[in-house]
């Protein structure tokens, strides 16, 4: 895998894809942390436009293709956070982890097929540098009843 050309917001674009407002904090926490050449964002649930698009369990009230695609609206509120701390996205060096939580119905063991949406989105967005180590957790409630949450490691230069 290689990086397209353009700028990442370019090649969001080209995918179809705008990166939003930075969402906001639901409690007493900040959306992203810049520590030397680091970003640590906060786990980003599907927000749009202020909204939650979709509530419920993986596996029962939500289906795993429509978590993987809400999956990748976690990841893009992940990158809108780091370009609120860094400015510009062309200053990724690298996606280092993801974490995905996956509210999951008792029986549903699918959570990395839906956490590839945030890394298949990452990839295409920053290609090699898009590659990381990564986490699917399942988990039985996420904050508001959503079924995804996302988190980033981001090395910044």
């Amino acid at each position: 895998m290689t990086t397209g050309t353009g700028t990442p917001e370019e090649r969001l674009a080209g995918l179809g894809r705008a990166l939003p407002p930075v969402a906001a904090a639901l409690a007493s926490y900040v959306p992203a942390v810049r520590s030397g050449a680091f970003v640590f964002t906060s786990g980003q649930l599907p927000m749009v436009e202020g909204s939650l698009v979709a509530t419920g369990k993986v596996g029962a009230d939500v289906s795993a293709d429509d978590a993987k695609e809400l999956a990748a609206t976690c990841a893009l509120n992940a990158l809108a956070a780091v370009k609120a701390e860094i400015g510009d996205l062309a200053k990724v060096r690298r996606i280092v982890k993801v974490v995905g939580f996956v509210a999951s119905a008792p029986d549903f063991t699918g959570q990395p097929g839906v956490v590839n949406g945030a890394s298949e989105l990452l990839g295409a967005v920053f290609g090699d540098v898009g590659i990381h180590a990564r986490s699917a957790v399942g988990v039985a409630v996420l904050p508001l009843d959503a079924p995804v949450e996302v988190e980033l490691i981001v090395e910044v230069g």
